[in-house]
């Protein structure tokens, strides 16, 4: 799933390709992509992108028009530049073409989603707080104003475990299941500790793995291709995805904490005093 480093990639990315040309014509493809039907999105046709922007997962293309063209790409959706788009109407199908974007100068983007489970989402709307997925995020995390104390207060009351208080788009935007464990690991905490139970010193740790995670993994992915965005962010990751393998840091092995339809990784030394967590769901430290 592409989260804020990749996101905030494409968005640069988009600005740097996107802005100053003409929209052709806005053709979905996937019937279940589109969430929104006022306006149509032919109201986008001959309109000039004035601005790309980043609200957490979600990216939004401004128009002359003062429509917004915004996009969640979930968990198997994906951007795909192209400097020549193919003729024709693309035609619904059993490919992981979703959207296609066409530009006047003959260049544009594709919105593919792999898989089955379709969650890929369109909106066009005059005002992206209309969409409840925008209108509901929490502060940014690489936003200026996003300190330490913003963010001990977030946590004040937070009786979750911590994994799952990160992940949640209203309480901080932009993190998902890869970047928590990446963020868990750097802080050397367990992805089960409880929220509330933070002491200070524990919240300061925490805010800082979550800057320096997130800031760094935004920099390896500043400038690349849309296309080379996806091998860069498996490469920079030190736990998620690489069970079996040792540990960066203390060279301990990486295990696995499966879910119905997730799962986390950790190290055990660096994170639960050594112990195995529980491979079940809501499991607790084994004794």
């Amino acid at each position: 799933m592409p989260e804020l480093p990749e996101v905030e990639a494409l968005k640069d990315f988009l600005d740097e390709n996107l802005v100053g040309k003409e929209i052709a014509r806005v053709m979905p493809v996937a019937i279940s992509v589109l969430k929104t039907y006022d306006p149509p999105l032919g109201a986008l046709d001959g309109s000039e992108v004035v601005s790309v922007r980043r609200h957490g997962k979600f990216l939004d293309v401004g128009t002359g028009g003062g429509l917004h063209l915004v996009f969640h790409l979930a968990r198997a959706g994906w951007l795909q530049w192209r400097d020549v788009l193919p003729s024709g109407v693309p035609r619904p199908g059993k490919g992981p073409l979703a959207l296609r974007a066409a530009l006047t100068g003959g260049d544009g983007f594709d919105l593919t989603e792999a898989g089955t489970t379709k969650r890929l989402a369109v909106h066009l709307v005059r005002d992206p707080a209309e969409i409840p997925g925008v209108a509901r995020l929490g502060p940014d995390p690489l936003a200026d104003d996003f300190d330490r104390d913003s963010f001990a207060a977030l946590l004040a009351g937070e009786r979750r475990q911590i994994k799952g208080a990160l992940r949640d788009q209203s309480l901080i935007a932009g993190i998902g299941n890869a970047y928590s464990d990446e963020i868990l690991h750097a802080a050397r905490m367990s992805p089960y500790k409880l929220a509330s139970k933070l002491g200070a010193d524990e919240i300061t740790g925490l805010y800082e793995a979550i800057r320096t995670t997130l800031e760094d993994a935004v920099e390896r992915s500043r400038g690349l291709a849309a296309g080379r965005l996806k091998a860069e962010k498996k490469s920079g990751l030190r736990v998620h995805g690489r069970t079996g393998e040792p540990c960066p840091v203390c060279g301990d092995t990486i295990r696995e904490v499966s879910f119905h339809d997730s799962s986390l990784q950790y190290c055990p030394t660096c994170q639960t005093g050594g112990r195995p967590l529980a491979d079940r769901r809501l499991s607790r430290l084994l004794k």
